[in-house]
């Protein structure tokens, strides 16, 4: 039994973004169309969950392309794949689904455009992180990755200071990337910058319900995956304004001795954790006042499913129509529209 708590605080909106639902979605058409083993370049979300899930249903993650066989079906990450990787994709793979979220892709999108002006780009990210690895690789000799941690070095010297722009990975903290942003600009006065900012919306927001959550918990439990860079940033963000914050894949890494005195909780997840995963940490808890809903905004936004993939279900449903032999899903009523069910529901039709 743990230590008695009596409030857990759970943080709205958290959890799946946009993104998220709309590739782990296409990844489970996937694996309802054709038979096994599905390929996916890189982990289509970074949660551990959610990969073990598609691993036992039969989808085999890759790291290099070529791991795929030849003429198999391939679907892409949401964090984006370098361009060599998608026309690899196409030329090995018997179907490819591109899973990217469209957030990155408008980082991609910025990085062509403000290199075919001329601009020598600044990129705050992490190195390795799979988004990072795809954005650099868009224009890999006009690009220079910085660490948040690290800031801007003295060793960036552009060939024009008046044509340097700054983008970023879409899953940094707030305070990461305004810290870079500030000594870019006294740097180089005439930066360029997005017209918007790069920072996804489902980030920014939860990282502004987590710094609500610090003004009454003692401690903030993050439910997400160790290579999943926006939770990583949640947990960072509380411990700047001095609350302290633990990272859990589950209910299972709660340990005793974070809660000693510990009345209120603060209780969020990652972009790409699932929802039981906090239910299973409310339960564990079991807060003696209960759960309350912290809520700082209304999410209502929807990315629709890959344009590949709707056309091989317009394709397929075309199929069984017409009375053509076709592997369907077992549950027809997908086909009526992508908004009728939620990546939640993916999830449990493949781990019944």
């Amino acid at each position: 039994m743990l230590t008695m708590v009596e409030r857990v605080l759970v943080a709205e909106p958290r959890g799946f973004c946009a993104g998220v639902e709309m590739a782990i979605k296409a990844l489970t058409w996937m694996v309802r169309i054709f038979e096994p083993p599905v390929y996916c370049y890189h982990e289509i979300v970074h949660n551990e969950w959610v990969v073990r899930a598609f691993e036992k249903v039969g989808v085999i993650f890759v790291d290099d392309i070529e791991e795929a066989p030849e003429d198999a079906p391939i679907m892409l990450s949401a964090h984006g794949s370098a361009p060599e990787v998608v026309s690899g994709a196409a030329e090995r793979a018997s179907v490819v689904i591109d899973a990217v979220c469209p957030l990155v892709t408008k980082v991609h999108h910025e990085v062509k455009r403000m290199t075919a002006r001329g601009y020598e780009i600044i990129y705050v990210g992490h190195v390795g992180h799979d988004e990072a690895i795809g954005t650099l690789a868009e224009a890999p000799d006009e690009i220079t990755l910085v660490e948040p941690e690290s800031g801007l070095a003295d060793n960036f010297t552009p060939k024009d200071p008046s044509k340097v722009a700054l983008l970023s990975q879409t899953t940094l903290g707030v305070h990461e990337w305004t810290s870079v942003l500030d000594a870019a600009r006294d740097r180089f006065p005439e930066i360029t910058t997005a017209r918007r900012s790069d920072l996804c919306y489902a980030t920014t927001n939860r990282q502004e319900a987590v710094r609500g959550l610090t003004e009454q918990c003692q401690l903030i439990l993050v439910v997400g995956s160790e290579n999943s860079s926006n939770t990583r940033a949640l947990v960072r963000v509380a411990r700047e304004f001095d609350t302290a914050a633990h990272r859990i894949d589950s209910v299972d890494d709660i340990r005793e001795d974070w809660l000693g005195d510990v009345t209120t909780v603060g209780l969020t997840a990652g972009a790409s954790a699932p929802d039981h995963l906090v239910t299973d940490v409310i339960d564990r808890l079991d807060p003696s006042l209960g759960f309350e809903l912290f809520s700082v905004t209304e999410e209502g936004e929807y990315f629709p499913l890959p344009p590949q993939l709707r056309g091989l279900v317009g394709l397929l449903q075309t199929m069984v129509e017409a009375g053509v032999a076709a592997r369907r899903p077992r549950e027809p009523d997908w086909m009526a529209g992508d908004r009728t069910w939620t990546a939640t529901e993916a999830l449990e039709s493949i781990v019944r």
